[in-house]
């Protein structure tokens, strides 16, 4: 067990999929919530699934003073942060000579500035012991055909964080990314549309274990991230792919 106990905690994106997952393991462990999502019904929602000790508040990441509002929220209702989950994000795919300008924008506004505004707009409320966890993706080292976009947002994730280590320093707060590989959401096969058992398929036959991640299996490595149990890692990217981007 990973007491969390009294520890107030962030989920950016987590109506759904692996941000849920993460949501419930927060709370399993005596963790209080913060769901954040652009819609209050899936929150809502949410937030029932989870139980007692979370809740909803809207939040779009892509926007300054929508993260402000929510941290003003925050700071009234808990005043502090003691874990940050930077979840949300997404992508789309599309081979060199066919990348629109929205694509472009969309990935690069949610996955790289909206990781930048949600860290930044939390730092009053982050202090000594307090862990951001960003959720990653194994794109940034090894992104596959189409996702050109996509992995190069992730891969900015790791060098800011490596930057962002270094300008922390001495304040006590630690920074993990946690990069998962393919995982058994409903974004994973909405991905794949028509093809859905196709690339799954594919996907299981890659990965040296034989199969995908459970979104629970990756919800447990952040909360170890999130956790004194890892006190002393900071700026590492952390895979959980079942070493698939090895092989």
């Amino acid at each position: 067990m990973l007491n969390l106990t009294g520890k107030i905690a962030v989920v950016t994106g987590g109506g759904s999929g692996i941000g849920l997952a993460i949501a419930k393991q927060l709370v399993s462990e005596g963790a209080r919530v913060v769901i954040t999502g652009r819609r209050q019904e899936v929150l809502d929602e949410a937030a029932a699934l989870v139980g007692e000790g979370a809740v909803g508040i809207v939040a779009d990441v892509r926007k300054a003073a929508s993260l402000e509002a929510l941290y003003t929220e925050v700071r009234q209702r808990f005043g502090k942060i003691d874990v940050l989950v930077a979840n949300a994000g997404g992508g789309s795919h599309a081979p060199l000579g066919q990348i629109t300008e929205v694509q472009i924008d969309e990935q690069l506004s949610t996955n790289i500035k909206g990781v930048v505004l949600t860290l930044q707009g939390a730092l009053s409320l982050l202090g000594p012991g307090s862990s951001v966890v960003i959720i990653g993706s194994t794109a940034s080292i090894d992104p596959g055909p189409t996702m050109s976009i996509y992995g190069g947002t992730k891969a900015a994730v790791r060098n800011m964080v490596r930057s962002w280590v270094a300008e922390l320093k001495g304040s006590g707060i630690r920074i993990n990314i946690l990069s998962p590989g393919p995982t058994n959401t409903d974004s994973l096969r909405e991905a794949f549309g028509e093809n859905a058992e196709q690339g799954l398929a594919f996907l299981k036959d890659k990965s040296p274990l034989g199969r995908i991640g459970e979104p629970e299996e990756i919800a447990s490595a952040v909360v170890f991230l999130a956790s004194d149990a890892s006190s002393y890692i900071n700026g590492v990217e952390l895979f959980a792919d079942g070493g698939a981007s090895q092989s």
